[in-house]
């Protein structure tokens, strides 16, 4: 075994320094994490709870294999707009019956699960990662339909949901809705496209228009039971097709309908995997708190990969990046990791061969990143940068092997495209509460910004403020700053969660082990033109 050397010195200050900066970090994620848990807050909880119902994260305990875990995803989407922190909505990855499912519930304790903008963008991204990774679905559904306020916003993207359930179920992924309560209007299509549905008598309400509607539309009078009830569903318009008597009869029957599936992975699950040689608990301390300041992603490496063991791939090539081959809770990955922030040709070209040989194994990749971007500059520019970044850009591209993403600390500028972030749809990404990420870091940004507006006036033969030019500057600092952290962009929906960095292996294995319930292969070419 070629296991992994350390250096770390945990009582250093400067790893002191670094652990408290993370474990404050982790603290502030944590008080966003409870707003996301809390739901529409104590009024509306005890609301729902007199009514006899289950919480959304309640059902979905219930719903999963005992002493099994849940990934959540996207918790803090809406963070920074003005919705509730979670968007309405909880999305998730667990095991029903042995299987691994994409599992969705509405909240009813926000707006009575009302569906708002930030809650349609969480939707479809649970729904491209099942169709991604062949998971069946379940709809825990409990919903009003769109946050009639906001309708602009939802009502033309928002039949890609329904057009999403037809599509998994034409490539024969199964998909479940159980009905506890309102599914109304566009939102009966959730049970009205999906193979299997479940509904909880004299609570399940799937109808097209209520009874105020009908009355204005037609004059008829109705009641909520005749028009969509679960009983009438059942009996009479056959779209249940099992009846549930209460809210736990309805998920011992999903779990039923689950384990009925045959529903089987592609790729066995891995041999017993072994513990990395390293406390997991030391990763909180690797990181400095500022970014400038390079850190080893080795021993980042050291304590997320099987045995610590890692076959370094070009070590003397291209230091400022790290690759090499790893088994990760058994499953064989290939690693890219960010060493000293900047990549130069040689790491770029360094790169692309390693994505090459990663699809010519049929090995998965992962992504660690902590870069500033690509090398500028006139030596660096006649150098060939340009192209030497395209063609690890293009190698990510068109890579078919699946990737996943862990933002560790910086991913600025084009660096942050070929380390595959979210635009170069990696089947997971993650950041730790240390990442940040925008075109360029905060205080070159005012500068250039600076530079810009100083030539202008020159040029124009204007004299220039520098008052005024320093209060712009530190104004464009901190909304840079604002904006590149990890709850702004995760509330965006432009990664998959914020883990704490203790974490980080069990949240890559239970990926891991998702992809692979898909066939994969990787591209023995057609990966276009590499400017050489």
């Amino acid at each position: 075994m070629t296991v992994l050397p350390t250096a770390l010195d945990v009582n250093s200050p400067d790893y002191r320094a670094h652990r408290e900066a993370m474990l404050a970090k982790l603290a502030e994620l944590e008080a966003e994490h409870a707003k996301a848990l809390a739901g529409g807050g104590p009024k509306y909880v005890e609301r729902h709870r007199k009514r006899g119902k289950l919480l959304a994260r309640e059902r979905i305990e219930l719903l999963l294999d005992p002493d099994t875990p849940f990934l959540e995803l996207s918790p803090l989407a809406a963070w920074g707009s003005d919705y509730t922190v979670g968007a309405s909505l909880v999305t998730g990855i667990g095991v029903v019956e042995g299987v691994e499912c994409l599992i969705t519930a509405n909240d009813p304790t926000v707006r009575g699960g009302a569906s708002n903008p930030w809650s349609l963008k969480k939707a479809l991204r649970a729904n491209d990662i099942a169709l991604a990774n062949r998971l069946p679905c379940i709809s825990l559904v409990e919903s009003g339909g769109a946050d009639l306020p906001s309708q602009k916003e939802i009502f033309i993207p928002g039949g890609a949901i329904f057009r999403d359930l037809t599509r998994l179920s034409a490539a024969g992924i199964p998909t479940v809705a159980v009905v506890f309560g309102n599914s109304t209007a566009g939102g009966a299509y959730v049970p009205g496209m999906s193979d299997h549905v479940i509904m909880v008598k004299e609570r399940a309400k799937v109808f097209l228009g209520g009874p105020p509607l009908v009355k204005m539309a037609t004059g008829e009078e109705s009641d909520d039971e005749s028009l969509g009830g679960a009983e009438m569903h059942a009996r009479v318009s056959g779209l249940a097709d099992y009846f549930a008597v209460d809210e736990r009869d309805a998920l011992r029957q999903a779990r039923r309908v689950v384990a009925r599936l045959n529903h089987r992975k592609a790729h066995p699950d891995p041999p017993f995997a072994e513990e990395p040689k390293y406390d997991n608990g030391e990763l909180l301390g690797i990181v400095p708190g500022d970014l400038k300041v390079p850190f080893d992603p080795r021993e980042v490496i050291a304590r997320i990969v099987d045995g610590s063991d890692f076959d370094e791939f070009k070590p003397l090539y291209g230091t400022s990046l790290v690759t090499g081959w790893a088994a990760l809770h058994g499953y064989p990955v290939g690693i890219l990791a960010n060493a000293q922030g900047v990549l130069f040709s040689a790491e770029s070209q360094k790169a692309a061969q390693f994505i090459q040989l990663a699809n010519q194994r049929d090995i998965p990749l992962l992504f660690l990143h902590n870069t500033t971007g690509y090398m500028v500059g006139r030596e660096y520019e006649q150098g060939g940068i340009i192209k030497h970044g395209a063609m690890m850009i293009n190698a990510v591209s068109n890579s078919r092997v699946p990737h996943l993403s862990v933002l560790m600390g910086a991913s600025y500028g084009a660096g942050h495209y070929g380390m595959c972030g979210r635009a170069y749809d990696p089947r997971f990404l993650f950041a730790w509460p240390s990442a940040k990420s925008a075109v360029m870091g905060p205080q070159q940004l005012a500068g250039v910004l600076s530079i810009v507006a100083r030539q202008s006036a020159a040029a124009k033969g204007h004299p220039y403020d520098d008052e005024a030019d320093a209060a712009l500057r530190a104004m464009v600092e901190q909304q840079i700053e604002s904006e590149s952290l990890p709850m702004f962009l995760s509330g965006r929906l432009y990664d998959d969660g914020v883990i704490d960095p203790r974490d980080t292996r069990t949240v890559l294995g239970l990926c891991l082990s998702a992809i692979h319930t898909a066939p994969f292969e990787g591209a023995r070419g057609g990966f276009g033109v590499f400017r050489m």
